[in-house]
């Protein structure tokens, strides 16, 4: 392995770290909200840092191996791919600890609802970043296509969680605060979900080196 492979797998290695904090992240804020555990909560807020420390120091690296070995072709596309997916991991971290805040929030006062949807997008949002990051590591389109095309399920599931409590907060206004509570979790949710639909997208960049954001999928066509 020459000296420029060994700092591409550095830059791949402290990625993937991050894409496992960040996948933590997720899982912990809502297990946080679900089993009322601020101790949890506040874990995930204070684990953050290591998120942003890693998200530097990948753009640092990735602006050093340009600037000193002049990447060319595939090995430029795959360091600025490195800088776009991790800038896309910092936000998500800073959604689950969002989601943490709200925990910390909730956990306090008596449970509007059981948490039903929630945890479904959760699942479903943490899976999608998971098998994003897979997809990168591994080159594959097919993987990273099927990430996309789960996004719509997220979102349907944000309606229908949104949907539910209008309808408590209009059956007992004294909800209003703790509903509000909820349906950003569901928000904060959903946009973790639109940024592993972005590294997937991303990735596909990665492997063709073509941009597909905002272009219809093959089964959204007419």
């Amino acid at each position: 392995m020459t000296v420029f492979d060994d700092d591409l797998q550095h830059i791949k290695e402290k990625l993937l770290k991050m894409g496992s904090l960040v996948e933590d992240s997720i899982k912990s804020s809502i297990q946080s909200l679900v089993e009322r555990d601020n101790e949890l909560a506040r874990k995930i807020i204070d684990r953050d840092r290591m998120v942003n420390t890693l998200d530097v120091e990948i753009d640092e690296d990735s602006i050093r191996v340009i600037a000193l070995r002049q990447p060319m072709a595939g090995d430029l596309r795959f360091i600025t791919t490195a800088m776009k997916i991790t800038t896309d991991l910092e936000r998500m971290g800073d959604l689950a600890v969002n989601i943490a805040e709200r925990a910390i929030e909730l956990n306090e006062e008596p449970i509007l609802k059981p948490y039903i949807d929630i945890p479904r997008m959760k699942e479903i949002a943490q899976g999608m970043t998971r098998d994003a990051l897979d997809a990168f590591v591994r080159k594959d389109k097919k993987l990273a296509m099927d990430v996309i095309l789960r996004d719509d399920a997220v979102d349907d599931l944000k309606h229908d969680v949104l949907q539910e409590l209008a309808f408590l907060m209009a059956q007992d206004p004294s909800t209003v605060s703790r509903a509000m509570k909820i349906s950003f979790v569901a928000q904060y949710l959903e946009r973790i979900a639109d940024h592993a639909t972005n590294i997937a997208e991303i990735v596909i960049y990665l492997i063709e080196g073509k941009i597909i954001r905002h272009m219809a999928l093959p089964s959204e066509e007419k």
